[in-house]
């Protein structure tokens, strides 16, 4: 089973931007109801409209109870980003605890995986890439990034240096969250061409550079594979 308290652990570049930290249930239920609302908006009609007044009333509460966890409509954003990560490394964690993890491809086509169903499943999603990219303190690599490449150090042996695989694993998530995002940005159910597209990119950029006789995992998932998924979807779609 992978330690995936390597995806769960705390993370160093997280900031506080909730004024009140709930203690109470009643006081987390509200501070949920006020972020649920604010995610409905953001799918409704984008983060850059939300304001504080919207989430009071959608949530049905008033300004003030808004505003006694939030300074400003920024902080809500913030809020449901760390919410938004939070919830997508713990669908990571989780898939990865059912999954047969035979290469460190397994690993990543989890992680992509995740990351697709979340924009499906998790209302407000999209503002995960309204603000700052997460980094570690000590590294210009995303955060995320250096977590998933200390699982795969642990569960497999690459050919590549520590600062090498941080380098591709960080560019490799980041190439096909970019994907998927836009596969969201075009249809609202994902746009299945950008998701073949986003898999196959990051397979051959990362077995360009770890070794193809490592990257074809437990599903079968090889280069001419998602060459042939891609072209199927293309020859439906066209």
């Amino acid at each position: 089973m992978p330690n995936v308290d390597l995806i769960l652990g705390a993370d160093p570049s997280r900031t506080r931007v909730i004024r009140t930290e709930p203690t109470q249930r009643r006081s987390t239920q509200r501070l949920d109801a006020l972020l649920d609302a604010a995610a409905e908006i953001v799918d409704e009609t984008g983060f850059e409209r939300l304001t504080t007044q919207m989430v009071a009333e959608r949530a049905g509460a008033s300004i003030g109870t808004v505003y006694r966890y939030f300074p400003d409509r920024v902080a809500v954003l913030h809020a449901l980003r760390e919410r938004s990560i939070r919830r997508f490394r713990e669908r990571v964690a989780e898939d990865l605890e059912r999954a047969e993890l035979e290469t460190w491809w397994d690993v990543v086509e989890v992680t992509l995986d995740a990351c697709e169903a979340l924009y499906r499943d998790e209302p407000g999603f999209s503002v995960v890439h309204s603000g700052r990219r997460e980094t570690a303190d000590d590294s210009p690599e995303p955060e995320f990034a250096l977590r998933i490449a200390k699982l795969i150090e642990a569960e497999f042996e690459l050919q590549a240096d520590d600062a090498e695989l941080h380098f591709r694993l960080g560019i490799a998530i980041e190439l096909g969250d970019a994907l998927i995002s836009r596969a969201f940005e075009r249809d609202a159910d994902g746009d299945e061409r950008y998701l073949a597209e986003a898999k196959r990119i990051v397979h051959d950029y990362l077995a360009e550079h770890f070794g193809r006789e490592q990257a074809t995992g437990a599903n079968g998932w090889t280069p001419a594979l998602g060459d042939a998924i891609r072209l199927r979807v293309a020859s439906r779609v066209d």
